[in-house]
């Protein structure tokens, strides 16, 4: 387990018990059972306790964790039957991004989602699920297919930003993104995104431009990072816990702003405690969310999906 900077207390009860039922399977004699039993309880209260009450920046820690289950974790647990499907037609394919077809609860759809890496090469190899250009229109490509299809689209967010890098910019990275956006407004199909870690920047928005947003518990989304973000204003980074505060990129302020539409709670510690349980809660906010779009008419779907939108607007001018 890793365990994160304001976890240190609880890795030193749970590294106690630990070394006790070592010592136990050292030499059999001792018992120490008990005593451990007891570390145990005391490690799951203060578990509780720290996550009870989170800042925002200790939020941005756990959505960052890498052992969070990550957007392949997903689609290998909740759809069957996956296909993937490559490139963008036009310069490269991007492991950033992961889309293809598969079944969901029997039905076909088309899955898009950042996929991070599980260790030190598929993160390299997926650019930590930073998208470039290339993988912005192969998701332009995916939603167009969806849509001639008629097939829903569920998009899993996972993404520190869009790769900033400058070959990414020679090739439109902005524009690529500003597209990708409108390509989410324009499709006549059920389109739900759920925000499962990070949803950075525009890089997150281009796949979030939905009708039904999901946010697990201790996930964040905002328009830029808390680091950026203190960078910019304060000129320090190191401001980035006070500007995590100001962003106001929780999953509970944004719910109160109608930024998105539910909360997908999270077992005690984080989705990286208890994975198996955060996916099937995950799937179980995507068949809602579905449910109550399948059947709709085309227009009504983007209708309704530009009005969300435009109605976000008008609430923060009134604000």
């Amino acid at each position: 387990m890793n365990y994160l900077d304001f976890e240190k207390p609880l890795a030193e009860i749970e590294g106690k018990a630990e070394e006790l039922r070592a010592l136990a399977r050292a030499n059999p004699q001792m018992t120490v059972e008990k005593e451990a039993e007891a570390l145990d309880r005391k490690a799951e209260t203060l578990l509780k306790d720290l996550y009870k009450s989170l800042s925002p920046w200790q939020k941005c820690l756990v959505a960052r964790h890498p052992d969070r289950p990550h957007c392949r974790d997903y689609i290998e647990a909740l759809f069957r039957d996956w296909m993937p499907l490559a490139g963008d037609r036009n310069f490269a394919e991007d492991a950033a991004v992961m889309g293809g077809l598969a079944r969901f609860n029997d039905a076909p759809v088309v899955v898009i989602g950042h996929e991070k890496g599980h260790d030190t090469r598929t993160r390299i190899e997926r650019n930590f699920g930073m998208a470039r250009p290339e993988g912005y229109r192969k998701a332009m490509r995916l939603m167009e297919l969806a849509h001639r299809f008629r097939l829903p689209v569920i998009t899993l967010v996972d993404t520190p930003g869009a790769y900033p890098g400058k070959g990414a910019e020679e090739r439109g990275q902005a524009e690529a993104i500003a597209r990708c956006t409108q390509k989410c407004l324009e499709i006549g199909v059920p389109l739900v995104a759920v925000i499962i870690g990070e949803g950075g920047s525009g890089g997150a928005v281009a796949f979030a431009t939905a009708n039904r947003v999901a946010m697990l518990e201790h996930a964040i989304y905002s328009v830029i990072s808390p680091e950026g973000c203190a960078s910019i204003l304060w000129k320090d980074a190191e401001k980035m816990k006070e500007a995590a505060e100001a962003l106001r990129l929780t999953a509970q302020d944004l719910q109160k702003l109608g930024v998105i539409d539910r909360i997908v709670k999270e077992p005690v510690g984080g989705a990286q405690r208890g994975r198996r349980e955060t996916i099937e809660a995950v799937g179980r906010a995507i068949e809602v969310m579905l449910k109550e779009l399948v059947g709709r008419k085309p227009e009504t779907l983007v209708r309704d999906r530009r009005q969300k939108f435009l109605d976000m607007g008008s609430k923060g001018l009134a604000a």
